[in-house]
Order: C-alpha cells, then sequence, then structure tokens
C-alpha cells in the first residue's frame, strides 16, 4: 500500500509566511526559509509555497525565497502564485521545485495546464483549486479564484475532470470554508472531487487535531497541513506517529 503523505504549507505575503481564517484576516509568522527548514528536518514528506497575493496584484512569485529555500530543504517542493506561462513555471523549476501550482491563471486560461504538462511533464502540474459549498453549481461546490476572492460559477466537479484531462497530475482541494477554522476538513467536498479523477488529491483546510487527518486520509492521497504545526500545537513527528497507530501507511525519517 502506497504511503499518505503528510505537507506542510506555507502561504507567503510580502517575503513572509502568513496564516488566515477562510482566506482573510492574516497574520505574518515568520521567515518562510527558516520554516521549511525546521519542517524538512522534522520529517514531513513535502512542502507547498504559496505567494498567496500574486495574482491580486498580477505579478509573479518569489523566486528569490525558492532558491534560498533550495539550499536547504531536501524534499520535494510545489510553489505557486501568478503562474501564468510555461516559461515562468520553468523558472520554478530551475529554482529547485519539483512541482508548479497554478490556480487563477488557469481557470482563466485552462490550456496553461497542458501547455506545462506537454513540456515537462503532468507529474509537474498541480492545480490549486480554491472551493466553497454553494448554491451556484449543480455539484454544490463552486470554485474560487484570485486567493478566494471572486466566485466564478464554475462547478468543482467540472473543473477537476477538465485539469486532469488537460494534464493536471495533481489536484490540491482548498476548502475555504474550512480553512483555518481547526474544526476539521470538508470530508464531503473533498470525497466528491477525489472520487472524480483518478489522479492523487490533496485535502487542504481545517485540520485542528491528528485525528482531523486521519479522517480526511480516506478521501485523499495527501493532507496539508498549516495552523497546527505554524502555531506548534502538533509537531510532524507526533502526527505521523498518530497516524501509524491508525493502522495508515505514513513515512517516518
Amino acid at each position: 500500500m502506497l504511503c499518505k503523505r503528510l505537507i506542510v504549507c506555507l502561504d507567503v505575503r510580502d517575503g513572509k509566511t502568513t496564516k488566515g481564517v477562510k482566506f482573510q484576516d492574516n497574520q505574518d509568522l515568520g521567515d518562510p526559509v527558516s520554516m521549511a527548514k525546521k519542517y524538512y528536518e522534522m520529517g514531513v514528506d513535502e512542502l507547498v509555497f504559496y505567494d498567496i497575493t500574486a495574482s491580486v496584484e498580477r505579478r509573479t512569485l518569489f523566486i528569490d525565497v525558492l532558491e534560498k529555500i533550495t539550499r536547504q530543504v531536501f524534499v520535494p517542493f510545489c510553489a505557486g502564485g501568478g503562474v501564468a506561462s510555461v516559461e515562468f513555471a520553468r523558472r520554478i523549476l530551475l529554482a529547485g521545485a519539483e512541482k508548479v501550482s497554478v490556480n487563477t491563471q488557469a481557470v482563466q486560461n485552462p490550456q496553461l495546464i497542458g501547455d506545462i504538462a506537454r513540456r515537462f511533464g503532468s507529474q509537474c502540474v498541480v492545480l490549486g483549486m480554491d472551493v466553497a459549498r454553494s448554491n451556484a453549481t449543480s455539484s454544490g461546490i463552486e470554485v474560487y479564484t484570485h486567493g478566494g476572492r471572486k466566485a466564478t460559477g464554475i462547478d468543482a466537479l467540472e473543473w477537476a475532470g477538465r485539469a486532469e484531462e488537460l494534464g493536471a497530475g495533481e489536484i490540491v482541494i482548498n476548502s475555504i470554508d474550512a480553512d483555518g477554522t481547526k474544526d476539521g476538513y470538508d470530508c464531503e467536498v473533498t470525497q466528491k472531487i477525489n472520487q472524480r479523477v483518478t489522479i492523487p488529491t490533496v485535502a487542504s483546510g481545517g485540520a485542528g487535531n491528528a485525528q482531523h487527518i486521519v479522517d480526511v486520509l480516506g478521501h485523499a492521497n495527501a493532507a496539508l497541513v498549516a495552523s497546527i504545526v505554524h502555531y506548534g500545537t502538533h509537531s510532524i513527528p507526533q502526527i505521523k506517529r498518530y497516524i501509524l497507530e491508525k493502522d495508515i501507511p505514513v513515512r517516518m525519517s
């Protein structure tokens, strides 16, 4: 059985790691480079870095930060934020990332997914989906863009299926409703999207304890965490030991 993955997300704004609740009221927490190194040393499986204001500010993400991280962190990491071209995806990969996350720009130009996949392989293309429950779509799940600020009217299940057809190799399901609440992942939303595709899915938003992670790993290939490790209430080893105790395979350092 394949091991489940534990991924730490670092949202970055103005060069600092930041965290909010439901994509709002963000507070700065520290230096993303030193935090990434700490999580690497703790035994995290992967890291994700999002420049959360790149799309809103119509700019590209922090290449200089990625290059600093590469020199200190030796686990796979994904980066995204304002990626609108194959050339910029190339710059991210050359900076040391294994995967490139596309989100707002992919909604605006779906062909971007296929262009990057053809150039670098589907394994490099991660679709970031910011979603929320909504009456505007047939599935009851709507895609949002621009850091969760703009409703699109796009059905999340349809978008996930199309992204896979275009060449996405993985989908990160960012639940706006659960983000930062620490009340648990939206397992129902995660399950619906996971069942719609055959590529790996990553659940994101809402982890408040290790049991929440165990719960959602029944519906996803990996769980993304932020608040519970950023604020020191849980450590990577503690979480992984708990997951193993529940008979879920996970890699220990």
